[in-house]
């Protein structure tokens, strides 16, 4: 389990399922309220917002839940609503990279530094952990989209920096900048994407095992189940026996 996608991060945990789903929709409707706020509220002028939309259709979240999200922005109700990135080490020496968007800074870094804290993590400096990663688009295929060979000639002709297949699907990774436009193309070649995001990708990972997976584990939990974390990235890799063991 590699630690630089945001859902993937515990969904081999028993019994989680339903409420990952709903952390999800809540996460979605966000993003979709974020990204009308901060632009027009339609998506053929705001392409943040136009990816924000795409990945909820993806997840088969209702259209009445989509337009909910975006009368929010124009309600005001987002007006008090920041984003704040936290930066921290797990136990192993993984760092991890914690995105909020919350309408209460000190209620949000409480919570946050207690939830490291409990798990045997300890809190950063901004930057002390983002060194580690590249800020890049990340934008999710499901495996029948392609073959291996035709999903890389795809992303190569969008202008993609990368691509990893396997039997779970295909991920393509994209300049920060150019999301947008790659996200456009490859529509355009393989149909609408599972998922498109800005993601931080670790430029090595961290095995983890034992006790320490374990803690990493019980911290991620922690951080997923606060309704002000958006999105979590590590830079740990655990492998499948490890996975087992830890599920059972």
């Amino acid at each position: 389990m590699a630690g630089h996608s945001k859902f993937k991060n515990i969904q081999f945990r028993k019994g989680r399922q339903d409420k990952i789903r709903s952390k999800l929709f809540s996460k979605l409707s966000r993003d979709i309220t974020l990204a009308a706020k901060q632009g027009v509220p339609d998506p053929i002028s705001n392409s943040r917002l136009r990816l924000a939309i795409a990945n909820a259709k993806a997840e088969s979240m209702p259209k009445d839940n989509i337009d909910r999200a975006i009368k929010k922005a124009l309600g005001g109700e987002a007006d008090t609503m920041e984003e704040i990135r936290y930066e921290g080490f797990a136990p192993g020496g993984v760092g991890l990279i914690v995105e909020v968007l919350t309408d209460n800074r000190n209620r949000a870094a409480a919570n946050v530094r207690a939830i490291f804290t409990k798990a045997g993590g300890n809190l950063g400096e901004t930057g002390a952990v983002s060194f580690m990663f590249d800020r890049v688009g990340e934008i999710t295929y499901p495996r029948e989209a392609g073959s291996d060979d035709a999903v890389m000639e795809a992303a190569i002709e969008a202008g993609a920096e990368d691509v990893l297949s396997d039997e779970d699907g295909h991920t393509i990774y994209a300049a920060f900048e150019e999301l947008g436009t790659v996200a456009e193309a490859l529509e355009g070649s393989l149909g609408p994407a599972k998922s498109t995001a800005v993601v931080w990708r670790p430029k090595s990972e961290v095995p983890v095992s034992g006790d320490d997976a374990a803690k990493l584990v019980k911290l991620i939990d922690g951080l997923e189940d606060d309704d002000d974390v958006q999105n979590v990235f590590g830079n740990y890799a655990i492998d499948e026996a490890e996975l087992e063991r830890l599920a059972g």
